[in-house]
Parts: structure tokens; sequence; C-alpha cells
């Protein structure tokens, strides 16, 4: 990364208090390679002021429930030393929206499955028997199956889901 001056570059506390983490998170993030910093001849950590900006993606982005690894590599095509102008972002955004909209699904079918059963196999509720009779979800392992994700099969082309059945997804 190209070295700025040390008047438009930024601390570590200025990354933080600019940007409303703590010191520690800027440290974690770094470390993670979600930002990139450098060491001065007196070994202080610096940033380019393009971080902040990066920050605040990194925070929405959390704020959405991506994990970490993804948002690493979403900010991967990024660059580090300026603000992400708006083919960036297109790009990032179009990377993250079927993460997002995954999300969303499951986030939906754990609200509307959440005072029911959730695929368990307990038997516990009295709804289980209607959801799951014979305890067939039992068979498939230990666990809420219906919201693990199940490897890709040939029933997804016409299989139970485009039937109306459950479809399964990673809670």
């Amino acid at each position: 990364m190209e070295r700025t001056c040390p008047k438009t570059s930024l601390t570590v506390g200025d990354v933080a208090r600019r940007s409303g983490i703590a010191i520690s998170t800027v440290h974690f993030y770094e470390a993670k390679g979600l930002i990139a910093g450098w060491r001065t001849i007196g070994n202080q950590r610096r940033y380019h002021r393009a971080v902040l900006r990066r920050i605040a993606i990194i925070r929405i982005a959390q704020r959405a429930g991506l994990q970490l690894g993804a948002i690493r590599d979403g900010l991967g095509g990024l660059p580090q030393d300026r603000v992400p102008d708006k083919a960036d972002w297109r790009r990032l955004s179009e990377n993250w929206r079927q993460m997002i909209e995954d999300r969303i699904d499951c986030l939906t079918q754990l609200r509307d499955q959440i005072t029911g059963c959730i695929g368990c196999g307990c038997l516990s509720l009295e709804e289980c028997p209607l959801r799951n009779p014979d305890d067939i979800l039992g068979r498939e392992g230990t666990g809420p199956r219906r919201l693990i994700a199940a490897p890709p099969s040939d029933e997804d082309e016409g299989g139970p889901r485009a039937r109306g059945g459950h479809r399964r997804v990673r809670a």
C-alpha cells in the first residue's frame, strides 16, 4: 500500500474515534484482513483515510448478518487507498445480495416456525406428529433438521421443495 503523509494518514486512535469502534476492534479487523495499515519508522500504526468507509461497510455487512469471511472476500476487490466509487459498490453489493436474500429466507423460516416444531425429531410438542410423522426427520440425523442445510441433490429440480415441501437452510 502506498504510504501517505502523516498529516493525511490516521492513527489507530483516530480511526477508532471517527468510526465509533474500539481500538481493539480496529486491530481485530486488521488481523482478519478486513482493513490494512502500515507502520511508521517509529513503529506506530497508520491507516489511509479510506479505511473509515471500509469500516462503515464492514459494520453494515455485519448488521445484515454476513460472516466476516464473506465480508473480507467482498472487500478484497475494493481499493485500500481510496473510497470505493459507484462501480466498486455495485460489484460488492451484487456479490452480497444473494447472501442477504438467503439470510432473509432463513430468518423468515425461523420466525414462522419458532413457536412450533423446528424438526429436531424430539416429538415433544403436540404439533410434531403433524409436521414430522413417525419421526422421519430423526432418521436424517440429530439437530434441527429443517434448519440445517442439505447438500444439493437431484430433488432440487422438481423435488419436495418444488412440490411445496420445506426448504432446508442453515441458521
